[in-house]
């Protein structure tokens, strides 16, 4: 089988890589996620990515596109439902449209280790997509690795990321810190007058 494989970074990469192994299974990495943003995570985690498949020897391909822009027009007005709306399938449709292209039998995605993904979702849009490019689908539940995987990549010193990718998942990420912050300030203005 020869399977294209969506990546979104290089810690997620560590253990669906090795299960794929264990499975005889080499994957190709394909870089493609212009849904990251600012600019500098973007490149981080895709230079992370490129250091750790040199050093583990396997095949990538990296697609650039930071694509912040285009990621705005199509998220602006359902911001509540970007992940599965547009960031999950515009991902997975470029590598099912890159694998159908270029002789591949097969694609998946690191997404499936993450338990903060929602995976009914990108099985069925993985289905979907497999359908229509005349390709499978290898959906694999990653998620009993994620913490092995993490532990692993932290050994290694990978870079880290603390949130999913868009700036809207770091707006997430702080959001407690946000309305405790904005109560504080409110209160000094109040005792103030």
């Amino acid at each position: 089988m020869r399977l294209l494989l969506h990546t979104c970074c290089a810690p997620c990469s560590v253990y669906c890589i090795k299960s794929l192994r264990s499975e005889n299974i080499e994957p190709t990495v394909y870089w493609y996620n212009p849904n990251i943003h600012p600019y500098m995570e973007y490149k981080a985690r895709r230079d992370t990515l490129k250091e750790y498949t040199k050093n583990i020897g396997i095949t990538a391909i990296f697609e650039e596109n930071y694509g912040l822009r285009e990621f705005c027009k199509n998220v602006i007005n359902d911001l509540e439902n970007r992940c599965v709306k547009y960031c999950y399938r515009v991902r997975l449709e470029q590598t099912a449209k890159y694998a159908k292209e270029n002789g591949y039998d097969a694609f998946s995605t690191t997404l499936l280790i993450s338990p903060y993904q929602n995976h009914e979702a990108l099985k069925q849009i993985g289905e979907e997509l497999a359908q229509k490019y005349g390709l499978t689908f290898l959906y694999r539940d990653f998620r009993p690795g994620f913490r092995e995987g993490q532990n692993e990549a932290r050994e290694l010193g990978l870079y880290m990321q603390k949130y999913c990718g868009c700036v809207f998942s770091e707006e997430d990420r702080y959001q407690k810190k946000i309305e405790k912050d904005k109560e504080v300030s409110i209160k000094k203005v109040n005792n103030n007058v």
